[in-house]
């Protein structure tokens, strides 16, 4: 059945400036939650490996909760366009608010990493579910106004997070950080029962390809658990990795042939064959992996390479997200007000590239300011392609699959910056000595400069192709005019 539900119809107006910010509100809090939890988590790492006595895993706390993101984020897409995003984003916070509390009450390393996998679930519908609502309150023309105030909190949590993360852990304890997602989760809960009541419904009478759901965790869990583990946990040539990936490669094959004969597939094919979806999607996840993956390795370069303290080199990179998130706005400021919306991230692009190249370049000689310059300057170069490509992806789609599609967008991005991350790791591992554990330390990249050199100079090339293949997708990518309005688009 294909038929806009009758609620789904009658619902439907264009709403006040006032009731759009009432229901901006009620989601900017699971962005809030969802921005701390990433950032806290990091900087009570090893406070928790010394009280459990377990140093060797504590990368799985961090990947843990990124492998149930990831593969939990396509169902939250496809479930909240079937039976609505406020529904969908109150599941998403109560799972969030378990784990938490199961992550503090963590009596061992085990017990914390499945705790932290189970509030990964949850995580996957907060942010994607918030990209999803604006989506459905604001045509893709008036969304740069609404945009902003993502933005600032997102940023405004990222930059807080380390910093909290670290008081909490030598001041209070760690287990601080996970009791913070309580109240913020009773906050936003209250906030999404009560705030999202106006929001326009334009789900579908659709069943849930429950079959494709769990391929596509099970394909996706197992992808992630090899780039994670190999190399680490076990040598990539080892049976434990090659038998991990000969099943993952099965599972995948099994979730695309469930795409091209369930009636109703997880992820429609006519999404997946929409060229400006496509493009947009690359354009995006190639991107972000590249800011994400300088935002992972560049602290060691700044410590190991260009001689600064740990403080220091964590105050230099809030330039990353400083310069992308405001050249962001800028670009949806731009698209809003222009008919070519792609001019201008096209020419911030170039000069990202040129930017980064410069950084490749220069890796062996470059002074802190330079450096710091040059990464403002990338910063501010991607920012704008980052709400382009999301309001051309929802610009591109009916209502009703637009939580969908906006899932598609973030588990591309969660699963190419693993792989970078992943091929990044990797470089560093290969190429400076002296690393013991398969763990790389300021002290062994100090230890070995010129193999540090060698190494980021492949990490600045490496990225620079990211952003070469996002420039590539983003001049592929349909400039479609962008809509004033949502009507009309029910489909």
């Amino acid at each position: 059945m294909t038929a806009t539900t009758p609620e789904a119809a009658a619902s439907y107006r264009p709403l006040t400036h006032r009731e759009t910010m009432w229901i901006v509100l009620g989601v900017l809090v699971p962005v809030l939650m969802a921005s701390l939890d990433q950032s806290m988590v990091a900087s009570a790492l090893p406070t928790i490996g010394r009280e459990f006595g377990d140093t060797r895993n504590l990368s799985w706390i961090v990947a843990a909760n990124l492998l149930t993101t990831t593969a939990a984020t396509p169902l939250y897409g496809k479930f909240s366009d079937i039976k609505g995003r406020q529904i969908t984003l109150v599941i998403g916070i109560g799972i969030f608010m378990i784990g938490a509390v199961a992550s503090a009450l963590a009596p061992n390393m085990l017990s914390l990493i499945l705790a932290r996998a189970l509030q990964g679930i949850g995580s996957a519908g907060l942010v994607s579910m918030a990209m999803t609502v604006l989506g459905d309150v604001a045509a893709p023309k008036q969304r740069a106004r609404y945009y902003t105030y993502f933005s600032l909190v997102y940023t405004s949590a990222g930059a807080m997070g380390p910093a909290l993360g670290g008081f909490y852990s030598e001041y209070l304890h760690w287990t601080a950080v996970f009791w913070t997602g309580v109240p913020l989760g009773i906050v936003a809960m209250l906030f999404a029962t009560t705030l999202l009541h106006k929001l326009p419904r334009h789900e579908k009478p659709h069943k849930l390809d429950i079959l494709g759901a769990l391929l596509i965790i099970a394909a996706s869990s197992t992808f992630m658990f090899i780039l994670n583990a190999g190399g680490k946990t076990w040598p990539w040539l080892s049976p434990q990795i090659v038998g991990i990936a000969v099943l993952s490669f099965v599972l995948w094959i099994a979730f695309f042939a469930r795409l091209a004969k369930a009636p109703e597939p997880l992820i429609p094919i006519a999404l997946l064959r929409n060229p400006i979806v496509r493009t947009s999607t690359i354009a995006n996840a190639c991107g972000w992996s590249a800011i994400i993956g300088l935002n992972i390795y560049l602290p060691l370069y700044l410590q190991a390479v260009l001689g600064m303290s740990p403080t220091a080199s964590g105050l230099f990179l809030m330039v990353v997200m400083v310069t992308v998130n405001s050249s962001a706005l800028g670009g949806a400021w731009v698209a809003a007000r222009v008919e070519h919306y792609k001019l201008y991230p096209t020419i911030t692009l170039l000069i990202c590239i040129a930017a980064m190249s410069w950084m490749a370049y220069r890796v062996d000689s470059m002074s802190v300011w330079e450096f710091e310059i040059a990464l403002a300057i990338a910063g501010l170069g991607f920012g704008p392609v980052a709400p382009v490509t999301t309001v051309a992806t929802q610009n591109a789609v009916k209502l009703h699959e637009l939580g969908t599609a906006t899932a598609i967008m973030s588990f591309s991005r969660s699963l190419f910056a693993s792989m970078l991350i992943t091929a990044l790791g990797a470089i560093i591992l290969h190429t400076v000595a002296g690393v013991n554990g398969g763990q790389v330390t300021t002290t062994d990249l100090a230890g070995n400069r010129e193999a540090a050199i060698s190494a980021f100079r492949w990490l600045f090339w490496m990225t620079t192709g990211c952003f070469v293949i996002t420039l590539m997708a983003f001049l592929k990518m349909e400039e479609r005019p962008l809509l004033n309005s949502n009507e009309g688009r029910m489909g």
